[in-house]
């Protein structure tokens, strides 16, 4: 009787001792289905903010009318390009050294009637004025014509604007002499035919641009913008005439600095 009384207890005594242990072993691990996996790292919030500034300023940009003058610096030496944004909504960009490998200037425009190239008085093209018709005033320039100076302050600010755009931005430093709120732009899509030319673009708070770097050149406005026209004027009569090209003509040596696009 003794015997099984002592039996008893030292059972008793070894489940007070180990049960405490048994449950908090239990209580201390969690059931590993209710594991929930790290957060996935948010979007980086400064990319999105500029892509949101530029797309801003663009459209002030499209809405603002003016006159300037930019300074158009590369490989060869400094331009003067005009930009004429005409209160109807016309527009017209004048390029020096635009075509014939860099000897003859032209006039790029867009009004109500069309989109017009203008061969200017130049050294590779000494005679008057004149216009061709190239397409719509929404028509594309074609390549052998396109110096490229003028898709900043007309179809690429659309570009800019659409968030559907293949496109990454992020802040920039201004180009040297420059002011301004600035931009890297580059193209996300894989297609050969980008958007736009990937570089830094750069405006003023009211949308006037203030600078632009592509493979082309660095643009820097060179003064305060002026007043716009009510509606921009060809630089000569529309003819029938050929559009003069960006390349030179066989057998001529291009201009050091002059755009060609093939």
């Amino acid at each position: 009787m003794h015997a099984h009384r002592r039996v008893a207890r030292r059972l008793t005594g070894v489940l007070t001792l180990t049960l405490p242990a048994l449950l908090a072993a239990c209580a201390g691990d969690p059931p590993a289905a209710t594991t929930s996996p790290p957060p996935s790292d948010p979007a980086p919030a400064a990319v999105d903010s500029a892509r949101d500034e530029l797309a801003a300023l663009a459209a002030a940009a499209q809405d603002r009318q003016f006159t300037a003058r930019y300074t158009l610096t590369g490989d060869g030496p400094d331009r003067t390009i005009t930009v004429t944004s005409a209160n109807d909504g016309t527009w017209r960009v004048d390029v020096p050294g635009g075509a014939l490998g860099g000897t003859a200037d032209v006039s790029f425009a867009g009004t109500a009637d069309g989109l017009f190239q203008c061969g200017l008085p130049s050294a590779g093209r000494p005679e008057p004025a004149s216009c061709v018709r190239l397409g719509d005033r929404d028509d594309a320039v074609p390549g052998r014509l396109d110096p490229r100076v003028q898709h900043p302050f007309t179809d690429w600010l659309k570009v800019l604007t659409d968030r559907r755009a293949p496109l990454a931005v992020s802040p920039a430093r201004p180009p040297a002499g420059a002011t301004g709120a600035c931009y890297s732009v580059d193209s996300t899509s894989a297609s050969l035919n980008a958007p736009l030319d990937a570089g830094i673009y750069c405006y003023a708070p009211d949308g006037t641009p203030t600078a632009v770097r592509t493979v082309t050149g660095t643009l820097v406005l060179a003064g305060p913008a002026a007043p716009a026209p009510a509606t921009v004027q060809l630089a000569g009569p529309v003819t029938d005439g050929e559009p003069l090209g960006v390349a030179a003509p066989s057998g001529a040596e291009p201009t050091p600095g002059a755009t060609e696009t093939p």
